[in-house]
């Protein structure tokens, strides 16, 4: 297979398993997402979304969020995880958000990236998501399956998500980020990995990984 081939295979393959690509994080805006965003660092999106609920009862836009302490925050996000950390950058970006941008969240990398704890990751989910722009976040399911792919050599994620633009059709990118996702959490996980159930792996893979996977089951 060409390499044009392999790319082909997979958005065909994950058109036909997802044509459908609901956002995993609940939210009703963009500052809202904004925030689930950044609460799923290290953690999941089902997570995530039994915490939002209370944390937005309280506060769903920046002018209610500065009203909170930092301690108040923390409390409720707990279960999140990096709950100090995530408690700082979301009350200061709330702050931020006011002080400089009347209280909307701008839609622009620049201005998203200078916001307390908030990376390009969550910058690019934002952009793609909230406002609809050609950007293509990588998680650790989109750089763990562009590897296994042979689509990216998995150095950095910084260069998955090069190597994701350069192959992908822009027009694409906002829906197989997604699809990508759903796909490693359904068929190609870190964990408990069965080769078997993964179709694009298996046809478009690292050939090292395929034979890998068949030895230790032969063993």
């Amino acid at each position: 297979m060409t390499q044009k081939e392999r790319v082909d295979f997979v958005i065909k393959t994950l058109e036909d398993l997802y044509p459908e690509v609901p956002v995993p994080l609940d939210h009703k805006d963009a500052y809202t997402l904004l925030i689930a965003v950044l609460l799923s660092a290290q953690c999941t999106d089902a997570r995530v979304n039994t915490i939002t609920p209370l944390l937005f009862a309280k506060a769903d836009t920046p002018q209610e969020m500065v009203k909170l302490s930092v301690e108040e925050i923390q409390d409720i996000i707990r279960p999140c995880g990096l709950s100090p950390m995530k408690s700082k950058g979301i009350y200061g970006l709330s702050r931020i958000l006011l002080e400089k941008h009347d209280g909307k969240v701008p839609d622009n990398f620049p201005d998203l990236e200078e916001l307390p704890a908030v990376g390009h990751k969550t910058a690019s989910v934002v952009m793609s998501q909230a406002f609809g722009y050609a950007a293509f976040p990588v998680d650790t399911h989109i750089h763990r399956l562009m590897h296994r792919w042979n689509l990216s050599n998995g150095k950095s994620v910084e260069q998955t998500e090069k190597d994701a633009k350069r192959l992908f059709p822009e027009a694409l990118w906002n829906k197989l980020h997604l699809q990508i996702i759903y796909y490693g959490r359904q068929f190609s996980p870190a964990r408990g990995w069965d080769l078997e159930k993964d179709v694009i792996t298996r046809t478009v893979g690292k050939k090292s990984l395929i034979n890998e996977f068949y030895k230790k089951k032969l063993r």
